[in-house]
């Protein structure tokens, strides 16, 4: 398994967001996270890369320990991060936001490189690799926050409702790019409202209500789930 989570308890304060959780995610695979707002979803994704700390519980990735370690080098280990509202920087350049990806490596061949492949998978950017990414519409800034991930090169990308406020048509765009991510290598691990996409690219997924998990199966028995139907995918 490329990420393990065993018993994790998350606090903000005297709220417990999250109550024990354990989930795995192999190499290769895409695992979707699903529930409502505030199940915890976004929780666990913030608390695998170190931008809110564990209360309990371990996290390990390839097999080491990264529970204690700070953000930069969660980022550093393989780990990125698209997160919940994109959180472009606004008066940056689209291209000055990619390189911010990238802040952690020095190999500069490799940024260029992977700067021509986000420019490839998103050729929007590269239209507008001038402007301000505060000038993007919103699908544009999902495919920014993306590429900006992408930029760190990570093993393991944790997505955070990517398809929030897009059209139909942008959304269709996204998930197929998230399919041809995986396809080249990328494991992913997906948080999204939409569920009955979410499900349908993945492999396997889990069901989170109020910080724990009710649910964990293959993606094709979710979307067969009665529970899952009538709770999660308006049938």
């Amino acid at each position: 398994m490329i990420l393990e989570i065993e018993n994790l308890e998350v606090s903000y304060g005297a709220i417990k967001a999250l109550h024990g959780i354990s989930l795995n995610v192999a190499a290769g695979e895409i695992v979707t996270l699903i529930g409502a707002n505030g199940a915890g979803k976004s929780t666990t994704l913030r608390t695998i890369s170190g931008l809110v700390r564990r209360t309990k519980g371990c996290i390990r990735f390839e097999g080491e320990d990264i529970s204690h370690l700070p953000a930069g080098e969660i980022v550093r280990r393989g780990i990125g991060h698209s997160p919940e509202g994109r959180r472009i920087f606004a008066n940056m350049t689209v291209r000055e936001n990619l390189e911010l990806g990238a802040y952690l490596r020095r190999d500069r061949a490799g940024i260029a490189q992977d700067m021509e492949h986000v420019m490839t998978l998103f050729p929007r950017l590269r239209e507008r690799i001038a402007q301000s990414a505060g000038t993007l519409s919103g699908g544009e800034q999902q495919m920014l926050a993306i590429g900006r991930a992408l930029m760190g090169r990570p093993k393991l990308l944790l997505l955070d409702e990517p398809s929030l406020g897009l059209a139909p048509f942008l959304v269709r765009d996204i998930f197929s790019i998230i399919k041809d991510l995986n396809s080249q290598g990328t494991t992913v691990m997906l948080v999204e409202q939409n569920a009955h996409m979410a499900l349908g690219i993945a492999s396997r997924g889990y069901v989170i209500e109020t910080g724990e998990i009710h649910l964990a199966d293959t993606a094709e028995n979710l979307l067969a789930n009665e529970r899952v139907k009538k709770a999660y995918l308006g049938e």
